[in-house]
This record gives C-alpha cells, structure tokens and sequence, in this order.
C-alpha cells in the first residue's frame, strides 16, 4: 500500500520505517529540512535502538521529504503523527494538528484516502479533524471529483527505547473509524503485523509467545478514549506502589516484597510496580492531564487520576527531602545525579524527574552535577541554562560530593563499579531513586544506602 506519516518524532518515525520494513511504500514529511537530510542518509535524529539497523533495511521502501505534494496524493492512508503539547490548562494544543490536517487536504487527490490521528489527540478530535478536512478540501479549485476520504483514530502504544518491538509485536491495534471502509483498509495495512507472517529483522527476534496480535476495531471516540484510560491506569499503578511505598518506610515494610507480592496476583501483575522517583516523558502527564481537562469539559472530575499526578510529582519533591533529612543543610553541598533521560535507552528528556529534582535542589542552595551516557548533547541543546550542571564523566560527579541520586535505571549505572568511587566522595551518600541497587552491597562498599521508602 502507499502511506503517508506527517511527522517524524518518536511515532511518526517509528510508524514510518517500520511500515516500510514490512513492504508498504512509505513516505515521510516533516518541515525540518535538517532532519530530513539527516534520514535521507540514513542518520536517526533520536535515540532509539535499533531503528538506524531498521531504517537501513526499510530505505528501498522508504522516503523523506519537506513537501505535502510529495507525499499526500496516491496515498492510500495518511498518518498524522505531530506534537500535540499541553497547553496552560491542560488541554492538548492542537495547533500542529490543524495545521497538518490543512496541509493533507490541500493535496488529497486519490480515490479512497483514510487520513488516520496517530497523534494523542483528545476524544472528539476526529471529527474535528474531519470539519477541518472537508473545510480546506472544499476550498480548493482544483479539488478532484472523484476523490474521497475518511478520518480514523490509531492510537499508539509503544515505549520509548523498546519502540521497535513495540510495534512489531504489539499487545493489540487499536483502529477506529465511523467508516467501514477505512477501518478495511487499515485492516488490510496492519494484515502482515496481525497475523504475525513478516520475516522479523536479525536484530529484534520475534518473541516466542507472539503468534498473532488482537485487532481492536471500533468507532472514532472509542480508540481516541482507549489510548488516554491506558496512559492514565499504567500512571496510576505506579503512582499507587510509590504511595504504598511511602507507607511502608513508616511501618518498617520492604517495599520491594510487597510488590512482588501483589504482582503475582494475575488479575494485577507485576509490570509498572516498580517503586521510585517516578514517571516522566512525553505521554503520562500530557495524557493524565489532557484527561482530567477533557473530563472538565462535561463537568466531571476525575479524582483517581489527580491522585496519580500529584503521587507523581511528590516523589520528587520526596527525594530532596530524604537528602535534606540526612544532610541536615543543602545549601552548597554538591549533590549528584545518575540520569537526565525519563527513562534508560532513550534520550528524552520531557518531563525527567531529573530535572524537577536539579531544579529543587538548585532554589536550596546546593550545588549540582549531573551525568548521563545518552542524552548530555540533547541535554546542552534543550537547556541550555542547566548545560553548566552536566559532566562529561563519573569522577566529575562523584568528586567531593556529598550524596549522588540515582534518577534513571541506565545499564551503565547498575553495573558501575561502585566501589572505585566511594573515595571520591565527601560523605559517601546514595540516595537509590529507582529501588535497583542491593543496599547490602553498597554498604559493604563503605556507602550509606538511602531508599524512596521513608
């Protein structure tokens, strides 16, 4: 089939290359010019295991361009995968998405076309999307007669640093549309990934248990509604075992066995019980926030979900208090920190715990440095005030410090060889801002091993 993305961020590159992969014909627009010419040899703009392998064996099927008129007309589908930032009260700003959807049907020309909102879009943006469409569409003189088109919703569900798996072998698709015949055709799209028949590339293997993937095929509101309960429940489940944690610092628990516990019941699970500092990136808050603002709209609160964002955002302001609990005074200690990525295997950096924390922890007084194998040239580039803060090595965030916190579960950090730089420190103060590290063996290397669990 011939596809169409319309972005090239997390999403919009990930859809593209990997439709590519599987033999559609995909091109890519996105209106940096820098970007494209980085694609077009070959180069991902963003950090992503294995998508430069994949993008090498997708590059017969695959092309990148600045230009609607390229990409849009003979397109079977078109995918709409730009940003969609929170605006001040919460609410998604859809101001990329219209403009998009005005760029796609200002060169729509094709039989049958399904434009599908890959974008985390608030329920009711497809109809939205379809006003917009018909709108600009009608306003063309040289609009074709016969040319027809269809809006449909595809949510999303991948994790960034496992993004190629996650679309390869996804848990579901999620597709909906009002149209039958849109929801055929994306059903005709997603055939090779449904029932599992493409040859998986060397370097991501095909799990085991994958034999075919469930379609979730249904209306428009539904989907969009399907991708922020699915954000927002994974956000509260973590939200939920930090709170749990909390409480079982005060009642001498261990909070690593209790989740163990309870995520051996099947009907919960083990996966996001994973006690710290908490979430971050790109999907959680928007989506939680965009929620409670959509919810708003209807006059209906959403307690459960506020719950999970202000969970979330005291695990943070917690941290400090644990350091400033033991170091009694903040002002002009150096305090370390292991991560400026959200998360390992990506060099995200929206919404990282890590730099709410540097932010606390700079209005006390203290003195900063942080340190990350990945994301320090995106870190210098997005923040360019805090750029002082990184070091290029461990010893420069090790030395003469007073306590280092472990913020993000890179590799590199948990196979550290700890005990070459317990020397290096002032006090030698781990604060473990993930529950990764074995407290036993940290203080048999001379450290004093701090957990999230007060």
């Amino acid at each position: 089939m011939r596809v169409c993305v319309v972005g090239t961020g997390y999403v919009g590159l990930t859809t593209g290359v990997s439709l590519a992969f599987l033999g559609h014909e995909v091109t890519c627009i996105d209106l940096d010019q820098e970007k494209v010419d980085m694609l077009r040899g070959g180069k991902c703009p963003i950090y992503e295991p294995g998508m430069e392998e994949l993008l090498a064996e997708a590059a017969p099927n695959l092309t990148f361009t600045t230009s609607y008129a390229e990409g849009v007309p003979g397109a079977d589908v078109v995918f709409v995968a730009v940003q969609t930032p929170s605006a001040a009260d919460g609410s998604p700003d859809l101001r990329y998405l219209r403009s998009a959807a005005e760029s796609v049907a200002q060169n729509l020309d094709h039989e049958f076309t399904v434009v599908v909102n890959k974008s985390t879009v608030p329920i009711g943006s497809g109809n939205w999307v379809d006003a917009i469409l018909r709108d600009s569409f009608a306003q063309r003189a040289d609009r074709p007669e016969k040319c027809e088109f269809s809006v449909a919703s595809n949510p999303e569900f991948l994790r960034e640093g496992n993004a190629i798996h996650d679309t390869l072998f996804p848990d579901r698709i999620v597709i909906g549309s009002d149209n039958p015949r849109a929801l055929e055709v994306l059903n005709h799209l997603y055939r090779p990934l449904i029932n599992q028949t493409f040859t998986p590339p060397s370097f991501q293997p095909r799990p085991d248990d994958t034999t075919a993937v469930p379609l979730v095929s249904t209306d428009l509101a539904s989907a969009e509604l399907i991708k922020y309960a699915a954000n927002a429940f994974l956000a509260l489940k973590i939200s939920y075992v930090n709170e749990i944690g909390q409480l079982a610092g005060k009642v001498g628990a261990d909070i690593t066995e209790v989740a163990r516990g309870i995520g051996l019941d099947q009907r919960i699970g083990s996966r996001f019980l994973e006690p710290g500092v908490g979430w971050g990136g790109s999907c959680f808050g928007k989506d939680t926030k965009a929620l409670i603002a959509t919810a708003s709209e209807y006059k209906y609160e959403m307690p459960i979900v506020q719950a999970a964002r202000d969970v979330n955002q005291r695990q943070r302001e917690i941290a400090v208090e644990r350091l400033q609990s033991e170091l009694r005074i903040l002002k002009g200690r150096k305090i370390g920190l292991l991560g400026v990525a959200f998360k390992p295997n990506t060099d995200d950096l929206r919404d990282s715990p890590a730099l709410d924390i540097a932010g606390l922890l700079l209005a006390r007084g203290a003195r900063v440095k942080l340190h990350d194998p990945i994301a320090g040239e995106r870190f210098r580039r997005e923040y360019p005030d805090m750029a002082p803060h990184l070091s290029e090595t461990l010893d420069g965030v090790f030395d003469d410090c007073d306590a280092v916190v472990l913020v993000t579960k890179w590799a590199q950090y948990l196979e550290l060889d700890w005990g070459k730089f317990v020397g290096l420190m002032r006090t030698p103060i781990v604060l473990d801002g993930r529950n990764v590290l074995d407290p036993e063996r940290m203080a048999r290397l001379g450290f004093k091993y701090l957990s999230m669990a007060g």
